[in-house]
């Protein structure tokens, strides 16, 4: 009996010591950039929380040349071994392309990403880099492949 609450405690604790280890941060708050040769660049606030240690949600509200895209992205991160800080991720989320000013109409993107993490260590920065290629569901509704997102965030435990 006393090996299996051994044996029971270390699983508990080895658990415990690997989702710790997948998220460095709860959540943050910065810039975020979507840039790519098949829009214009799009520039605003950025935020990415997790709400378990391994899956995350980021959101951007982006603002361009007469145009407004409302992004939320799920995303799974996974550790890269030997790489204290840096996590990869992949997911996919909805994206609201609105015309403002001149600009009118709107469009409705599926938009899956994938990309790279990472958090510098004893210091509340975080940044990301991926590629998000868009899906867009409207007339003459196309794909967007060379689209990319940067994200420069303040980390918050």
């Amino acid at each position: 009996m006393k090996k299996l609450a051994l044996v029971v405690i270390a699983i508990i604790g080895f658990g415990v010591s690997k989702t710790n280890a997948q998220s460095e941060y709860n959540s943050a708050a910065g810039l975020g950039i979507d840039f790519g040769s098949d829009i214009v660049t799009l520039v605003g606030p950025s935020g990415k929380f997790f709400f378990q240690p391994e899956h995350a949600v980021t959101t951007e509200l982006l603002f361009g040349s007469d145009i407004m895209l409302i992004t939320a992205l799920y995303q799974y991160h996974g550790n890269i071994e030997g790489a204290e800080g840096l996590k990869w991720f992949a997911g996919a989320g909805p994206s609201l392309y609105l015309g403002i000013g001149d600009a009118s109409g709107s469009s409705f993107a599926l938009r899956p990403s994938v990309g790279l993490d990472y958090k510098i260590n004893n210091v509340p920065l975080a940044f990301s880099f991926d590629w998000r290629p868009a899906i867009i569901f409207e007339e003459g509704s196309g794909f967007q492949g060379a689209q990319f997102g940067l994200g420069f965030r303040y980390a918050f435990n």
